[in-house]
């Protein structure tokens, strides 16, 4: 039986440990800042409230990190130097230089990596990603995908709203798609990215629009938005090839919706979360998944040079939005062969 220690215990840590508790794994512990924000999963669980990362390392098997976007680099890098296995909340890291560098240490550690790109374990997006594969479509030409919510809140200490720490809404929210859009065409090659916030620092909302040109020839049209109010969560997908077409929509089967701004919102989670009609939770499904790849060494389906990827388009896209240039991408397999 693996033993678990959660980092974070927000919004995300709370949903992983759910997806935990519905496998042979013992959660053995929860790390947050204040610690006593961990003492009510800590209770749930009937696990311990660790005071620092040392004292849990010592006491697991794995490792799943929910901590802020910023945080991760170092935290990983002091798992893998103490040889636990790895769960990581997307994105991987802040940069591309610092995913390469947690890559590259799993790697040459024999450490497993797992990082936690849920959309890829959505039924609608995975049947579509299977269709595009088993040829139904022909050749992929043209993606369109959409992800709205609304801005991240939390009661204090707002890091979603600090690009430096979370990369906005080019990285937190719309890092997501690009790993689908990936997952659909292949590799990525030239990034072009727009978004509101950059123009009008001082918005309420946000909202971004990225293309991305693959090596394959497709073009995939990102939409992202923080700009609906709490707790809406939409989500679209389109994917056009040369023989057909796959459509979805997350509003299809709702009834009307009166969208209006209120202030507060205390009612909805401080992170938007996409919903699905399936009885069990993608991101239960996912963790079931992570935990037969770290016990049976099954393969996941997606890798850590998944999650590197994903990272490196997110900081083009940034990049992109503060030039208004594209960017092109340079492959970051060297090395990691």
């Amino acid at each position: 039986m693996k033993k678990i220690g959660i980092v974070g215990t927000g919004f995300m840590g709370t949903t992983h440990a759910a997806g935990w508790a519905a496998t042979p794994a013992q959660i053995s512990g929860f790390l947050a800042k204040p610690q006593q924000e961990a003492s009510t999963l800590a209770k749930q669980y009937n696990a311990k409230n660790y005071p620092d990362l040392d004292a849990m390392l010592s006491d697991v098997d794995v490792v799943d990190i929910c901590s802020p976007t910023h945080l991760h680099h170092e935290m990983i890098l002091r798992t893998v130097a103490a040889g636990k296995d790895i769960i990581c909340e997307k994105p991987l890291a802040r940069t591309t230089k610092q995913a390469y560098e947690i890559v590259k240490a799993c790697r040459e550690a024999d450490v497993k990596l797992l990082v936690a790109h849920v959309v890829r374990f959505f039924p609608e997006y995975a049947l579509a990603q299977a269709e595009v594969a088993n040829g139904k479509i022909g050749k992929p030409a043209v993606i369109r995908l959409h992800r709205g919510s609304y801005r991240p809140k939390k009661p204090a200490g707002n890091w979603f709203l600090d690009e430096e720490k979370s990369g906005g809404i080019l990285m937190d929210l719309m890092i997501h798609d690009y790993d689908y859009a990936r997952w659909i065409a292949g590799d990525v090659e030239t990034v072009f990215a727009k978004n509101v916030s950059r123009q009008h620092p001082d918005a309420p909302v946000d909202y971004g629009l990225v293309i991305l040109g693959h090596r394959s020839g497709a073009i995939s049209h990102i939409a992202g938005s923080w700009a609906y109010p709490p707790p809406t969560f939409r989500t679209h997908l389109e994917i056009a090839g040369d023989r057909g077409l796959i459509e979805f929509d997350s509003e299809d089967t709702a009834p009307i919706q009166n969208l209006t701004l209120k202030s507060g919102g205390a009612d909805a989670p401080d992170v938007g979360l996409p919903a699905s009609p399936v009885s069990e939770s993608p991101y239960t499904i996912q963790i079931k998944e992570f935990y037969a790849a770290l016990v049976d060494g099954k393969t996941a389906r997606i890798t850590p040079e998944d999650g590197l990827a994903a990272v490196q388009i997110a900081e083009a896209a940034i990049q992109s939005a503060q030039t208004n240039q594209p960017v092109y991408l340079t492959p970051l397999d060297g090395g990691l062969k």
